[in-house]
């Protein structure tokens, strides 16, 4: 049996199950955010600087708290929440949190950041219409022990035209488990474009995880 007293970020990027990853989130949700700071985690914070940069909407607002006002945009594999607080600060309103995790939502709810959440399995079929969102974000779930690059397509599609896909793909991962092969194909599919594609340090003591900006077409 695998021990307890290992931390939870080491046990869930061994999970070798989706039921075993939300049973564990749901153990996790009440320390997670106090857990992760001791990392130095900073990714919330790049990808929702990344759906700004993306939109190409940094210059329009002189006001930084306005950036994202006006768009709706789901949070795919939300956790706490937050990803959605770091896009309430640059001023989106309209936020939907998906997670496979109830006990993670619960805590979401908390933040205030989200219209809406929801019990979701993020490796089947978004029960959203094509083009719903002006953007999606997923950070954290492209990494051990969790989805592997099959979800891209569906992310792509609950997205309209312009609008984009931001993620952290765990840089190991981005060759080898096949994301680069995935983003490429969907780009030569004429689905997306690959917008950008950056190695960032966004956990102390970690190796790099890439930023990825897929703009839907």
């Amino acid at each position: 049996m695998e021990s307890t007293d290992k931390p939870y970020l080491d046990r869930v990027f061994a999970a070798s199950s989706t039921e075993e990853s939300r049973r564990l989130y749901d153990e996790w949700a009440a320390t997670y955010d106090s857990d992760m700071q001791k990392h130095d985690f900073t990714a919330p914070r790049l990808v929702a600087e990344g759906v700004a940069r993306g939109l190409k909407l940094n210059h329009l607002h002189r006001d930084p708290d306005k950036v994202l006002k006006g768009l709706r945009i789901v949070d795919a594999g939300c956790g706490t929440g937050t990803v959605g607080a770091e896009l309430a600060k640059i001023g989106a309103e309209d936020i939907v949190g998906l997670d496979i995790s109830e006990g993670m939502l619960e805590i979401a709810r908390k933040s205030g950041a989200y219209t809406n959440l929801k019990v979701a399995d993020l490796t089947r079929t978004l029960d959203f219409d094509d083009g719903e969102f002006d953007a999606l974000t997923c950070c954290g779930t492209f990494t051990h022990g969790h989805l592997g690059p099959q979800p891209l397509a569906e992310f792509v599609r609950v997205v309209k035209c312009s609008g984009v896909v931001v993620a952290t793909v765990l840089d190991s991962h981005w060759v080898e488990m096949g994301f680069e092969a995935e983003a490429k194909r969907l780009e030569e599919a004429g689905v997306c474009g690959i917008v950008e594609n950056k190695v960032h340090q966004y956990r102390k003591d970690a190796g790099g995880g890439r930023i990825v900006i897929l703009r839907s077409i």
